[in-house]
């Protein structure tokens, strides 16, 4: 069976208690955490924010046991049928799902370090497929000599826009600077939680 990875390389799996039919938790897994899953019995994910496979309950005890692993009629999310051997979500409750959302209350946010995440997940999919026309594998194609360029020249068009105080220059330039910092950090085999854990540790 051929699963529909997302442009991270991901695919969503929600864990289900097959007794009670109640919905555990949302996650997502790559080849390997599946891999380990079956080998296992019990549930591994892949961390988005940690980029890394994570065994859940390695650290409270709280695993899932795995019976079966069902997919979707379009082959782009994961079902899997479970036994909890505790509370499934991190804040001790049974399940993830237990905050009501109401008619008028939804306010809708995009964290921006997750949005660098899916930006920077373009780029690898680029690179590994190199889709003909596509800028970034042209740009990763001739190597980290013409990235630096393009992170120096948006670099310098960024201050210039400063200078000039004109804000939608200075969104314009720096958003241009961010993304070719991103293609220097793929090209380096580097990713933003390399530099979120640098900025981190710089914080303390």
């Amino acid at each position: 069976m051929k699963l529909n990875l997302n442009e991270q390389g991901l695919i969503p799996a929600i864990a289900q208690d097959e007794k009670t039919g109640e919905v555990l938790m949302l996650a997502y897994m790559n080849p390997e955490s599946l891999k380990r899953t079956f080998e296992s019995g019990q549930a591994w994910f892949y961390s988005r924010s940690r980029q890394e496979l994570w065994h859940k309950g390695a650290i409270s005890g709280n695993h899932i046991k795995v019976s079966k692993v069902i997919a979707d009629c379009e082959n782009n999310s994961l079902l899997l049928k479970s036994t909890p051997t505790g509370p499934a979500c991190h804040t001790g409750k049974p399940n993830c799902y237990f905050q009501e959302v109401k008619k008028g209350d939804a306010e809708f946010e995009k964290k921006p370090g997750n949005m660098m995440e899916e930006l920077y997940g373009v780029i690898e999919s680029r690179k590994k497929e190199k889709p003909e026309g596509s800028y970034v594998a042209k740009l990763l194609s001739q190597g980290v000599d013409r990235i630096g360029k393009k992170v120096i020249e948006e670099a310098g068009e960024a201050v210039i826009a400063a200078k000039n105080g004109v804000r939608e220059e200075i969104v314009h330039e720096v958003a241009d600077l961010w993304f070719h910092s991103l293609v220097l950090l793929s090209s380096a085999g580097l990713t933003p939680n390399d530099i979120w854990q640098e900025l981190e540790k710089r914080r303390k």
